[in-house]
């Protein structure tokens, strides 16, 4: 019901939508009354429905305390971790410390959500997720904010095309090329906005999506040019399909961990804030052709 849709709801639980129907329908049949509204394809609960799942989130909440009890008292680390991040975060930056917990820690169940910086944060303050990785800022103040590192943003381009000049682009020029950009509401997008908007520039705005893979198809393919996070372009940088330019002034997204303020410190998430450290800018540098341009944006940004 948090999903919004049976469908979305059905991909949660690796279920298939008619099964996930048929749950609902034999739990309304127990409890003798609707626990779904349907408004045309979506779904929200009506009030019998908020009631029980307010009392099941605290039954799971406490099965899951007393596994995890069990297992501290085996010293094993263990137990459900539910981690919030964006499309890219969870491609390009979390596998190889995703790998290193699974295979040191093995008895962690992790779950992984991604979602706009904004959903995902909500949804650790709401205490759906027990933290998150997202692009800042974002502010609660059920939640703690921990900087992690920064993500320089850059100009993407198709590798046949040859940029005018060597040197970083502007809003001016870039305003001249028709852009391919992530869609409205995004931290994202706000960021590379609010870049444009100081310049005192009205960028040509060709299309908008959701999904950086397809924004780099798309650029590929040669319909427009854009503005993309350093770290999600460097296996295209390195295999010659795109191209990039750093950007004056030099434009960054800030990457942070939030977590509720009353969140008891787990085994399984006191290793996993620990993983994460080695993501943290003191601690790690990004070493590819993209992030070459990419550190030294970095490196005027903090000054």
């Amino acid at each position: 019901m948090r999903r919004g849709s049976f469908s979305r709801a059905a991909e949660d639980l690796h279920l298939s939508q008619p099964a996930v129907s048929l749950h609902i329908r034999q739990l309304e049949e127990r409890v003798g009354l609707p626990l779904v509204e349907r408004v045309g394809k979506r779904a929200a609960p009506t009030r019998a429905g908020e009631i029980l799942l307010e009392h099941a989130e605290r039954a799971f909440a406490e099965l899951e305390a007393g596994r995890r009890a069990i297992q501290d008292s085996r010293g094993v680390v263990g137990g459900r971790l539910r981690v919030g991040t964006g499309a890219t975060a969870s491609i390009h930056l979390l596998p190889p410390v995703l790998r290193r917990l699974r295979t040191r820690y093995p008895a962690i169940e992790l779950v992984i959500v991604t979602g706009n910086s904004r959903e995902v944060a909500a949804a650790v303050a709401a205490n759906q997720l027990d933290l998150a990785i997202v692009t800042l800022p974002v502010s609660a103040r059920a939640l703690i904010v921990e900087p992690l590192r920064v993500d320089p943003l850059v100009a993407i381009a198709p590798a046949g095309r040859p940029w005018r000049r060597r040197a970083p682009y502007t809003p001016a020029e870039l305003s001249r090329h028709p852009l391919i950009l992530y869609e409205r509401g995004g931290t994202i997008r706000q960021v590379i906005d609010e870049w444009f908007r100081k310049a005192g520039v009205t960028p040509r705005v060709a299309m908008e999506l959701g999904n950086a893979e397809a924004i780099k198809k798309l650029v590929g393919a040669g319909l427009g040019i854009s503005v993309s996070p350093a770290m999600a372009v460097r296996d295209e940088v390195r295999a010659g399909a795109l191209r990039i330019r750093p950007l004056s002034p030099a434009l960054v997204r800030r990457l942070g961990l939030v977590r509720r303020r009353d969140k008891p410190e787990t085994p399984a998430l006191r290793v996993f804030l620990a993983a994460v450290e080695s993501l943290s800018e003191n601690r790690a540098r990004a070493r590819s052709p993209a992030d070459g341009a990419g550190a030294r944006a970095a490196r005027r940004a903090r000054r």
